[in-house]
């Protein structure tokens, strides 16, 4: 039986979780798309435990064409009825509404020449911030930084975009480097953003 490496405590033992933590997240991501994905995610979250999304994300992904906004844009009615409908993902009226409405803000954004990707990382300066925390309970839920984003996002007509979702969206893009210092992940995801 190997020794496990030293990481974050949150995943627990579930194997699904642990995949998350040491391969995903925290690594930066910059495509756009990719990027609205989990925003969406994040926000089909909000009151649930990150791993019951997680465990439903392949189910999210068929539900929503693969989370392609100019797919999900068009969304009507039948649409809205078709996704309550689904016990595979999280039904959600006002989250299934703000999916929808947050892929046109997405493409409004792509049409003024506004890039998803460079609006989000430019509140970082464009690198990730290196964070050192020693153990777990050291990690904000929230960051005058995400309570800056979370007003962006919601000017521009984002919903489920309040500072503690952003923050956790933060972490888990890589614009913050929150594995813990003791965490193998940590100095992995530090040189990523070298």
């Amino acid at each position: 039986m190997h020794e496990h490496p030293h990481r974050c405590p949150w995943p627990g033992q579930d194997p699904l979780y642990l995949a998350y933590h040491d391969t995903e997240w925290g690594v930066p991501e910059y495509d756009s798309r990719a990027l609205w994905e989990k925003l969406v995610l994040d926000g089909f979250q909000a009151g649930l435990a990150w791993i019951t999304i997680l465990r439903k994300r392949e189910a999210f992904r068929a539900a929503f064409d693969g989370f392609d906004p100019e797919k999900v844009a068009r969304y009507g009615e039948a649409d809205r009825a078709r996704l309550m409908a689904d016990a595979g993902i999280v039904r959600s009226n006002a989250k299934i509404d703000a999916a929808i409405d947050g892929a046109r803000r997405f493409l409004d954004m792509r049409d003024k020449g506004e890039d998803f990707s460079q609006f989000l990382w430019g509140f970082t300066g464009g690198r990730p911030i290196q964070n050192a925390w020693e153990n777990v309970s050291q990690v904000p839920a929230q960051t005058p930084l995400a309570v800056e984003m979370s007003k962006a996002l919601k000017a521009k007509g984002f919903k489920f975009t309040g500072p503690v979702i952003v923050y956790a969206f933060m972490q888990a893009t890589g614009m913050v480097n929150d594995h813990v210092t003791p965490c193998f992940r940590h100095a992995e995801v530090a040189a990523m953003s070298g």
